[in-house]
């Protein structure tokens, strides 16, 4: 993804809390990272919370935001929390977005 090489990348860790497991929450998230673009990983964690990291640009991820709060049909969102951090680049980068066990 050539806009992952762009200066203006940003990464964002969050940490979404509610009712986020077991309701395709995650494939909802892999689905709206595609489609917007970003590039990174969406995980269960054991407290029950779902962890992502995601890299773009500010809009597409402020977008990826949106659709994480939206969620599911069945999910609930509670909050997001946010925090930025290194972007990935050279051996490290990221090609996809994906789900990790």
């Amino acid at each position: 993804m050539d806009g992952m090489r762009d200066v203006s990348a940003i990464r964002w860790h969050m940490v979404v809390t509610g009712r986020v497991q077991g309701v395709g929450y995650r494939y909802a998230a892999v689905m709206a990272a595609r489609r917007i673009g970003v590039v990174g990983w969406v995980r269960n964690r054991y407290d029950g919370s779902v962890e992502c990291e995601a890299q773009g640009t500010r809009d597409q991820l402020d977008r990826l935001v949106a659709a994480m709060r939206a969620g599911s049909q069945w999910s609930r969102v509670e909050d997001i929390a946010i925090d930025q951090i290194p972007v990935l680049t050279g051996a490290d980068a990221e090609t996809a977005f994906s789900v990790r066990r």
